[in-house]
């Protein structure tokens, strides 16, 4: 980031503010992430099979959870979504206990959360689309939130997305 934080640090972060409890993900031979977001306070699962997409890698933080009302979805790679917007999404899933999509502009985004009704179908996940076709074959299952923030369809996959993150949006 422009501040010389890590994209992924300054996301645990906004979860960490409105989430008291947070799994972070990381692939086998990952160490050196997994001590630097263990230091900022998530409890670090390695996931052997997270190289085969973010469906293994959901499935692995479901596993290391018992006793939990849900799942509140974040990715590393999304800086920029702000902690009330995080917290919006709990707040709705603790009130509904379905999955909450929260949308901008009619654009879908994330964090999502899950209810832990559906741990059976987390833990059976796979494969890279996460837990998308679940959500799309499942809309009796699904509450839709509209926000105002721009953070949650906002993610850094190249120099130009980090870039870009810096620069202000309407």
């Amino acid at each position: 980031m422009a501040d010389g934080t890590p994209v992924g640090v300054a996301a645990l972060r906004n979860l960490k503010t409105a989430i008291p409890h947070v799994i972070a993900v990381v692939r086998t031979g990952d160490d050196e992430l997994g001590q630097v977001l263990g230091a900022e306070g998530a409890e670090v699962v390695v996931s052997e099979h997270a190289w085969l997409g973010m469906g293994h890698s959901l499935a692995s933080a479901v596993a290391a959870t018992q006793q939990t009302e849900g799942w509140v979805v974040a990715l590393g790679d999304m800086p920029r979504i702000r902690p009330h917007t995080i917290l919006r999404v709990a707040d709705e899933l603790r009130r509904t206990s379905k999955i909450v999509v929260p949308m901008y502009n009619s654009e879908r985004g994330h964090p999502v959360a899950f209810p832990s009704s559906l741990r059976g179908a987390l833990l059976a996940l796979t494969g890279d689309a996460g837990a998308r076709a679940f959500i799309q074959g499942n809309a009796e299952w699904v509450t839709r939130i509209a926000v105002s923030d721009p953070g949650i369809v906002r993610d850094v996959d190249t120099l130009q997305d980090l870039a870009a993150i810096d620069t202000p949006q309407s």
